[in-house]
């Protein structure tokens, strides 16, 4: 993927002093870069790049955009409310919708809708086919297939939204073409017997990064949990590793870390402080006396028992 631009729609049905009743924030390449929600009543940037290259008018027709897209979203929730036959207690919709521009110069889009934190119907645009995940969702899939909204979606994914793309590319292309490595830090501390080692990797763009343990020459993927890349507030991103080892093996363990900033992939090792390392031995060690005292005092109570 090249470039990629994300919208997301949450709609609440009861809102609550900053959770407005509706919200649209558009991703461009994993940044946010524009928002518009029902407290504030407008479109608003939230890059410098954005609001310097549009047009005066243009905020004053995404919030028009944006006050049709809350009626559709609310009425939405009321539709799938109703086929679900529940209450009017707080119930949230949500769609997720865009497109990819990839390295071959094809496009691949996307949109799925949610409802109340589940997958409700989805938009498979190599088939032009939405897809419902239930009985609900079916009766929705019909609808919208009558009444050809296949075709609009298609007709979106594939053209519209490529062009917004194409056109906000140009508006940042010096703030996306830029490259800042992580800062790596690699942290342990003692849990149940184990040692967790965690590698965070913070303020670095773009977002595609590697971050592996290993131990020794071998990358353990298998052993490792990893945390989403999340953007930060200045446009960078942050992700982290973790990994449980055994105490004693943990001189063996790196992590490694590749990123479009960096020259080459980096390494790097837990680096404890004596005391740490003294508490990790003696929890070991603890543990293990535990462990001896419950054995023996099993083997006493065999005996007596016999």
């Amino acid at each position: 993927v090249l470039h990629s631009l994300r919208y997301l729609e949450v709609a609440v049905s009861e809102p609550s002093p900053g959770i407005p009743q509706f919200m649209i924030l558009g991703y461009l390449d994993g940044i946010p870069f524009a928002r518009c929600d029902s407290e504030r009543g407008r479109a608003e940037p939230l890059t410098q790049w954005i609001k310097d290259g549009v047009e005066p008018g243009y905020w004053d027709g995404q919030t028009q955009l944006c006050e049709r897209r809350q009626h559709v979203a609310a009425r939405n929730l009321e539709i799938v409310r109703d086929r679900y036959n529940q209450s009017r207690d707080l119930h949230t919709w949500l769609r997720v919708y865009g497109c990819d521009l990839l390295s071959d110069g094809s496009v691949r889009g996307s949109r799925r809708d949610g409802y109340n934190g589940q997958d409700f119907i989805s938009f498979d645009l190599r088939s032009r086919r939405f897809v419902a995940t239930d009985r609900a969702a079916e009766v929705s899939r019909r609808c919208w297939e009558d009444e050809n909204v296949a075709e609009e979606w298609t007709n979106f994914l594939e053209h519209q939204c490529l062009e917004w793309l194409q056109e906000y590319i140009g508006y940042g292309q010096k703030e996306l073409d830029r490259k800042e490595p992580p800062d790596v830090h690699v942290s342990g501390k003692e849990e149940y017997g184990m040692l967790v080692l965690s590698c965070h990797a913070y303020g670095f763009y773009p977002n595609a990064i590697a971050v592996n343990w290993m131990k020794g020459d071998e990358i353990r993927d298998q052993e490792t949990e990893w945390g989403g890349v999340v953007p930060n507030s200045d446009g960078t991103f942050h992700t982290w590793a973790r990994i449980e080892v055994w105490p004693e093996d943990w001189e063996q363990y790196r992590c490694r870390v590749e990123h479009p900033g960096m020259s080459e992939p980096g390494i790097f090792a837990w680096e404890p402080t004596s005391g740490r390392i003294l508490t990790v031995v003696v929890a070991v060690s603890i543990t293990a006396i535990i462990i001896l005292i419950a054995l023996i005092g099993f083997i006493v109570w065999k005996r007596q028992s016999g």
